[in-house]
C-alpha cells in the first residue's frame, strides 16, 4: 500500500493534477483532506474552532488524516493519491510517520511553480463569491502563505521531497511527470522508522543523559510530533535498563558501560487511542565534553538532539512527560526512585 502526498503552495495545482494522476496509476484514489477539515466544522464547538487559525493545527485533523487514508487503502488496496499543502515539518512527520507505523510508504511530491506563476494562478482561480467579501478573503489568504511556503521551502521541504517544476506544464504533464518518477523510483519512499502502533499498555525505558554543565539530552524524533528522552519501547523478554542501554546506543552512538540506575517508575493512563503503560526513566550518567560532541543521530529515526535545561525542557516536552521528568530530577538529587501515576507521586 503506497500514499502519493502531492505537496506545494496554494495555488501550486495539486488538486488538479491528483485528478489526473489517478489515470495514470493504476488502482489509485483520490483522498483530499479538505473534506476531513470540512467535516470538523460539524463535529467541533465553534470555540474549539477558533481557537487554531488553521484545522492542520488541530491533532483530531491529523489523527483522522492518518487513520482515514489508512482505512481507505486497507478497504480499497493499491495508492491513495494526496493533494495537500504541509508546511510545518512536525505535522509532515506526525502524519508520514502514522502512516508509516500501518506500514504505508510514502512518496512526497512537490509541486514547484515560479512564484510569479503562483501568484499569476492565484489571481485566476475561481473562488466562490459567497458570502461578499468571501473572494477577496480567500485570495488574501492564499497570498498571504506564500511566505511561510518559501520559509519551509528553504529549510526542509526541498530536501524531502522529489521536487517537480510544474510552471510550463499542464496538469496531465505534471501527473505525467510524476507517474514516473513513481514508477521508475526517482520519488522513492520516504525514509521514516517504522514504529508499530501499540495494541495494548507498553514498558518503556528512557535514559537521561547529562553534560558537564548538568544539562541533559532530549531527542527530536521525526515520526512522531514533540522531543522525547533517548530511548523506546522494551521488546519482549528484555531488561528495561538493558533496552534503554540499547536505544541510547542505537539513537545516539553513546554505548554506556553500565547499567543505568533507576529514577522514576511512572504509570502513564490510557488516554483513547494510546493505551499508556509504565515509563521507567533511568539515570545515565555524566557524558565527557568529547563523549557528547561525538553523538550520532540515525536520519530516519531523530532529526535532531539538543542538551537542556530544566526549565527550557518545560516548552519542549509535553506536560506529562515533563512532569515525569521533574520528579526524575528531584529523586536524582535525593538518591532514591519515585513510584509516580500520571506524573504524579504515589505514597
Amino acid at each position: 500500500m503506497t500514499v502519493v502526498w502531492i505537496n506545494g503552495a496554494f495555488g501550486a495545482g495539486k488538486t488538479t493534477t491528483a485528478r489526473e494522476l489517478i489515470d495514470l496509476i493504476p488502482n489509485s484514489t483520490l483522498f483530499d483532506p479538505e473534506v476531513i477539515g470540512g467535516a470538523l466544522g460539524h463535529l467541533l464547538p465553534p470555540k474549539r474552532l477558533a481557537e487554531v487559525g488553521d484545522f492542520q493545527d488541530l491533532p483530531i485533523w491529523r489523527r483522522l488524516v492518518i487513520d482515514t487514508a489508512a482505512a481507505m487503502l486497507a478497504e480499497l488496496g493499491g495508492t491513495l493519491v494526496v493533494p495537500m499543502t504541509l508546511l510545518r515539518q512536525e505535522y509532515r512527520d506526525e502524519i508520514f510517520g502514522g502512516l508509516a507505523a500501518r506500514r504505508i510508504a510514502v512518496r512526497h511530491i512537490l509541486l514547484t511553480p515560479a512564484e510569479t506563476i503562483l501568484r499569476e494562478r492565484i489571481a485566476g482561480r475561481e473562488v466562490p463569491p459567497d458570502p461578499p467579501d468571501g473572494e477577496i478573503r480567500v485570495r488574501q489568504w492564499s497570498y498571504g502563505q506564500i511566505e511561510p511556503y518559501r520559509a519551509a521551502l528553504g529549510s526542509w521541504l526541498m530536501a524531502d521531497a522529489h521536487p517537480v517544476d510544474n510552471s510550463v506544464l499542464t496538469p496531465r504533464q505534471t501527473a505525467a511527470r510524476i507517474a514516473e518518477a513513481v514508477d521508475t523510483g526517482a520519488a522513492p519512499a520516504c525514509d521514516i522508522v517504522q514504529t508499530p502502533e501499540p495494541t495494548a499498555e507498553t514498558l518503556a525505558a528512557g535514559v537521561l543523559l547529562f553534560d558537564e554543565h548538568d544539562r541533559f539530552l532530549l531527542v527530536d524524533p521525526t515520526y512522531k510530533p514533540g522531543w522525547e528522552f533517548p530511548g523506546g519501547v522494551v521488546e519482549p523478554g528484555e531488561a528495561p535498563a538493558r533496552a534503554g542501554v540499547r536505544e541510547v546506543a542505537e539513537e545516539t552512538g553513546v554505548h554506556l558501560d553500565d547499567a543505568p540506575s533507576l529514577l522514576v517508575v511512572d504509570w502513564e493512563p490510557p488516554t483513547p487511542p494510546r493505551y499508556g503503560g509504565l515509563r521507567l526513566l533511568f539515570d545515565g550518567g555524566r557524558l565527557a565534553p568529547a563523549e557528547a560532541g561525538r553523538l550520532l543521530l540515525p536520519g530516519p529515526e531523530l532529526r535532531g538532539w539538543r542538551f537542556v535545561t530544566e526549565e527550557e525542557a518545560a516548552g519542549l516536552l509535553p506536560p506529562v512527560r515533563y512532569a515525569r521528568l521533574r520528579w526524575a530530577l528531584r529523586a536524582r538529587e535525593r538518591g532514591a526512585a519515585l513510584y509516580l501515576e500520571a506524573g504524579v507521586p504515589v505514597g
